[in-house]
């Protein structure tokens, strides 16, 4: 997402970004940036300082606040070494001075998508990951437990790998429905519910096991 309130910089922009193959919301005015953001998810939010409504830093701080940790770029026509801190300090994760050159905003841009800046580790790069006595073999679509091994589906090993890139954290069911069956793809909640189920049946039906697969009420599961 481009909040950007300055229609040139905005359309070259999401042009630009087009024809390297992303996909480009944007967004005018910073309430309207910022409720997007909290109700979509994004690779990156590249977010103008000065914006009417809200100011780009306000518009961070509250994403962070908030506990969303989607990377953020922030331009600027105020280049100061201040200002640069105070974008940063309330979580923003680098700040390009205008003007600036297209070709540094798209490499600093994809650095940020690729370095998934939010803290937490990717869901591709986990291969195997033990939970209690199980152990999960995401390659291989298999858990390994004290009985054996189970099968699982490439679906379950992608709602898994989710959960437990943030756990701690609760995942929304409308994360879990985008992330894992996409938008292209009519999901009923129950489907998400009888996958958690069989999650505890696996995971938590052994002697002494920890509860780790929570419902939140209202928004969706926790992993801990």
């Amino acid at each position: 997402m481009i909040a950007e309130d300055e229609n040139s910089i905005a359309k070259t922009l999401k042009l630009n970004f087009e024809l390297e193959g992303f996909e480009v919301h944007v967004e005018s005015n910073g309430l309207a940036a910022l409720k997007n953001a909290q109700e979509k998810f994004y690779d990156l939010i590249i977010l103008d300082v000065m914006l009417p409504e809200m100011d780009g830093i306000s518009i961070c701080e509250s994403l962070r606040l908030g506990g969303n940790h989607t990377p953020v770029l922030f331009l600027s026509a105020k280049g100061t070494g201040k200002d640069k801190v105070e974008g940063l300090k309330v979580g923003g994760d680098d700040y390009l001075a205008k003007p600036f050159e297209w070709e540094e905003l798209l490499l600093r841009s994809k650095k940020l998508i690729v370095r998934k800046s939010d803290g937490h580790r990717t869901i591709e790069d986990l291969e195997k990951f033990s939970i209690g006595p199980c152990t999960i073999h995401f390659n291989k679509y298999e858990v390994e437990t004290p009985e054996g091994m189970l099968s699982i589906s490439k679906r379950e090993a992608m709602l898994l790998r989710l959960l437990i890139s943030k756990q701690g954290e609760a995942v929304s069911r409308e994360e879990i429905l985008e992330k894992v069956w996409g938008y292209d793809t009519v999901t009923h909640n129950r489907t998400i519910d009888n996958f958690i189920l069989n999650f505890r049946k696996i995971f938590e039906s052994h002697p002494n096991a920890d509860k780790r697969f929570l419902s939140i009420r209202g928004v969706g599961y926790k992993f801990l």
